[in-house]
């Protein structure tokens, strides 16, 4: 069962502690992508959405962490049920955020009309588009539309949407089982919270904003 959660909306390091936290021995760690592998957790995210239980234990069979929205969405239950689960909140600079998201998430992969259509009819000679469009439908639901209420375009609003989440959960956390991080503080802060040793290896980078268009190159939809 997942020891250790990541609270914070995307484009904040996320695949990077992702791999920081495996390498640090908390192997598998969820994430959003998660999905691609397990097409059918769309379904049970969509779900927990509309209110209906899930049984975490089987959901998360075989992980250790788990970070990015949707196990952020709506994480009290499981602050309640695990009282021993830490959690992370890994932060950023709201406009470099903002900029980030908007140029990657937000004018790629959110599900427009074209795109839907698209996807389903690519989707008849490669399933994995199929697995896309599950995704990606998910993501409009939950945060572009129930998050962002269909405001993301406007930066104000979105921004103030990314503080006041981050006030939430630091508000609805215990201070001694959270810890507020920027990726940028490498190793020391997130080893000594989860009070493991320091690796003798660099703080894994991966996924920025150029790493983030050239993979979605590989996807045929625009």
């Amino acid at each position: 069962m997942i020891k250790v959660l990541n609270l914070s909306l995307g484009r904040t390091g996320t695949m990077s502690l992702k791999q920081a936290l495996e390498d640090l021995g908390f192997n598998k760690c969820y994430h959003f992508s998660d999905m691609f592998i397990h097409p059918e957790h769309t379904d049970i995210w969509k779900s927990y959405a509309q209110g209906k239980p899930v049984d975490w234990e089987a959901l998360f069979e075989g992980y250790q962490a788990g970070l990015y929205w949707s196990t952020s969405y709506d994480y009290l239950p499981l602050l309640e049920q695990y009282p021993k689960m830490k959690f992370l909140l890994t932060v950023r600079d709201p406009e470099a955020w903002y900029k980030s998201t908007f140029n990657t998430v937000y004018s790629l992969n959110r599900l427009t009309l074209s795109r839907s259509i698209g996807l389903r009819i690519k989707g008849l000679f490669n399933p994995d588009l199929i697995k896309i469009y599950k995704i990606w439908k998910l993501q409009e639901e939950l945060l572009w539309q129930k998050t962002f209420k269909g405001r993301f375009h406007e930066k104000d609003f979105a921004i103030q949407q990314f503080k006041q989440h981050i006030e939430s959960v630091k508000k609805n956390v215990p201070a001694e089982r959270l810890l507020v991080y920027e990726i940028q503080q490498g190793w020391e802060p997130l080893c000594n919270f989860l009070q493991v040793p320091v690796p003798d290896k660099d703080f894994p980078r991966v996924n920025d904003t150029a790493s983030f268009i050239e993979w979605r190159k590989t996807v045929a939809v625009k």
